[in-house]
């Protein structure tokens, strides 16, 4: 067999992490990360692909108090605008939702992507502008990725403005905030999504999402 090539152990090792990776909100435990852990975390994200290789990322760490009690006033902010756009049972349903751990994880890292990092002309870049946002969000799921295995949760805070999350965090105008991520030890990790536990939404099935050479046809796989 291939050197490199993958085991069935460890092919089916990738696929567990895949499947029972979560959106954490609740479990949150207060035990410190240790550094060699959050160093290979940032490695995994290091890793991602990123078209150019353009490597768009900077990866900022949150420890302290008192940054995260500000974080976490400005999502209070923003998720009552939020929950003011729903009516009726949804919106008693969405303010029953826990949506951040912010102030509960040991460790909040925040992803951003310098779209100038390469230049005004980036390899790859030159037709479709987003991709460096893009390439910065498989860094984000590497890390997330890597955290499952590690036995850490994590969960992504996007209510809250990027003003607020700039003036928080010191982050320059021109670097773009991608994801803000509470990451900890948890007390377990659900079988299925929070948001569909809590009856938001049902995953959907995969058979009505894929085509075959045009959008829109289905695709019919063999035995």
């Amino acid at each position: 067999m291939d050197d490199d090539a993958f085991t069935d152990a460890e092919r089916a090792a990738v696929y567990r992490c895949i499947e029972s990776r979560r959106d954490v909100r609740r479990e949150f435990l207060p035990d410190a990360i240790p550094d060699a852990v959050v160093a290979r975390l940032l490695a995994a994200g290091h890793a991602a692909p990123s078209v150019g290789f353009l490597q768009p990322w900077n990866f900022l760490l949150v420890r302290q108090a008192e940054t995260k009690r500000a974080l976490h006033a400005a999502f209070t902010r923003a998720n009552a605008e939020a929950a003011a756009l729903f009516e009726g049972e949804r919106a008693d349903l969405y303010r029953s939702l826990k949506l951040e751990g912010l102030l509960e994880a040991p460790l909040l890292l925040c992803v951003t992507c310098e779209r100038s990092r390469a230049g005004p002309v980036v390899l790859g870049r030159t037709h479709q502008s987003e991709v460096d946002v893009y390439s910065t969000v498989c860094a984000v799921q590497n890390i997330w990725l890597a955290a499952r295995a590690e036995n850490l949760g994590v969960g992504w805070v996007s209510i809250l403005s990027l003003g607020d999350l700039r003036a928080i965090l010191g982050i320059p105008e021109h670097i773009l905030p991608v994801a803000l991520l509470c990451v900890g030890r948890v007390s377990g990790f659900a079988g299925t999504p929070d948001l569909e536990r809590a009856g938001w939404r049902e995953r959907l099935a995969l058979d009505t999402l894929v085509f075959a050479e045009r959008f829109g046809t289905p695709w019919r796989p063999g035995p």
